[in-house]
């Protein structure tokens, strides 16, 4: 299995919220407050659902990840990364503890297919290809452990991210 992991990562630029994977990474803070950025766009195209459900769980601690069902997204579930508290910036440890248990969460739900943001480098403030380089070591150690997630997408909002992510990717060694 240690060999594939490459096959099964998706690097695209595109809109996280019209994504066909199971579940979606939600950029989160440990209150789940559904605020602005990725939050932002899964709480409008998702609905109310996603908040209500978020307010039953929240808080979290900084790192972990809680799973809601998606709303009105084409995915079925949203799993809430918690990188950041409300108002504050996300660490190297945070972003790379809320992609471990991001994917940690999908496995226990035997969800197959995953799409992630770049974690963290909107509101959080983390440099993006810090946060390629982080991301992608966390997915690529968890894909050589684990038959679940089958895929991972990560969706990328701009060609500046794409690329940075592509580099990262390009650039890692098993």
């Amino acid at each position: 299995m240690s060999g594939d992991w490459r096959t099964r990562i998706v690097v695209r630029q595109g809109d996280l919220t019209e994504s066909e994977c199971e579940a979606v990474v939600n950029a989160a803070n440990t209150d789940l407050m559904l605020g602005g950025g990725v939050a932002g766009a899964i709480r409008r195209k998702g609905g109310p659902q996603i908040q209500a459900e978020c307010d039953r769980i929240g808080p979290i601690p900084l790192g972990e990840a809680a799973v809601t069902g998606g709303g009105a997204l084409k995915a079925r579930f949203v799993i809430h990364a918690a990188g950041m508290h409300l108002g504050g910036g996300v660490s190297e440890q945070s972003l790379r503890d809320t992609t471990r248990n991001s994917l940690k969460r999908a496995a226990e739900k035997g969800i197959r297919s995953i799409a992630f943001p770049a974690i963290g480098t909107g509101i959080g403030g983390f440099p993006i290809q810090r946060c390629a380089e982080s991301m992608l070591e966390e997915i690529r150690d968890h894909l050589k452990r684990e038959a679940i997630p089958q895929r991972v997408e990560i969706v990328l909002f701009d060609a500046a991210a794409l690329s940075a992510f592509q580099r990262a990717l390009r650039d890692m060694h098993d």
